[in-house]
């Protein structure tokens, strides 16, 4: 499956350009860099400017993703939040179609 806007959430995060734009924490939005870590309930994003890596809960944030091709799509954590290896697996619809 090839990775596209509508197929990201079943793809994984780690190596991706991530920025949050919204979150419940107001320290969050802002932080921006590339994926790193992701536990099912967080993503790890190393900041390209201090190399510092934060754990930003899935489910209180609203993500952007650059893709390779210059798209950027905003996800709403809460549609991340799973084990990564169950995420990746899941075959149904998505809701981006």
């Amino acid at each position: 499956m090839a990775l596209e806007p509508a197929t990201l959430p079943r793809h994984e995060l780690v190596g991706l350009d991530c920025a949050v734009t919204e979150a419940a924490d107001p320290g969050l939005p802002g932080v921006a860099g590339e994926v790193v870590r992701e536990t099912a309930n967080t993503l790890g994003i190393e900041s390209s400017q201090d190399g510092r890596v934060r754990q930003v809960p899935k489910a209180a944030a609203t993500f952007r993703f650059a893709l390779e091709d210059g798209q950027r799509v905003v996800v709403e954590g809460e549609r991340l939040v799973a084990r990564p290896a169950e995420r990746t697996e899941h075959r149904g619809d998505s809701i981006w179609r």
